[in-house]
């Protein structure tokens, strides 16, 4: 019986196929790296390849965009054209969404973020994936929110309009269905 947070070997085979074509394709988001060598660190990290694979099952298209030297990690970011559509229609966090009074979505992207082993993108990180190609077009995407600002129960989104990176706020309760989250995860 497989643990819940591994996949089966045929469904890594597949997975790796599809991370292949997508690295291949998009050359221009990670041109000083081989695949091969991506690949074996895929294959040495089980628990990061399930994460990986649930950014894959939510719409986030992953695709690698660095490399840390300094701890030997890739770096993926969700490289969907839009916000993933698995991850829309959510507040920010559970304090948000316990604050509904009505209409109260079903999850948040804390807690999303935390069941599939993946972190948030920050506005530095969401700003380094708008220089790759062009995303959130038609779409927002929640990103992390200083302390200070969601003390006071507010959220931080970005999308890119008009060729520039816009940042914003809304209520950290809020949700739309045209707004998800992007994340990133360092194998």
């Amino acid at each position: 019986m497989k643990n819940k947070k591994e996949l089966l070997s045929e469904e890594i085979e597949q997975f790796l196929k599809i991370l292949k074509t997508r690295f291949e394709k998009n050359k221009n988001r990670h041109q000083s790296l081989e695949w091969e060598k991506v690949r074996i660190k895929l294959e040495s990290n089980p628990d990061k390849l399930w994460s990986l694979n649930e950014m894959e099952k939510t719409g986030g298209e992953p695709d690698v965009v660095d490399f840390d030297e300094k701890t030997n990690e890739y770096i993926f970011y969700d490289c969907s054209a839009e916000s993933p559509t698995g991850r829309r229609s959510v507040c920010y966090d559970s304090e948000a969404q316990e604050s509904r009074k009505e209409f109260k979505p079903e999850n948040n992207v804390i807690d999303i973020a935390t069941a599939m082993g993946i972190e948030l993108l920050s506005e530095e990180q969401y700003r380094s994936l708008q220089l790759l190609g062009r995303f959130d077009e038609k779409t927002s995407s929640w990103i992390k929110t200083p302390s200070e600002i969601r003390n006071l129960g507010g959220a931080l989104f970005a999308d890119f309009r008009y060729n520039t990176v816009f940042v914003y706020h809304n209520g950290a309760q809020s949700y739309y269905a045209a707004r998800g989250f992007r994340a990133s995860l360092r194998i």
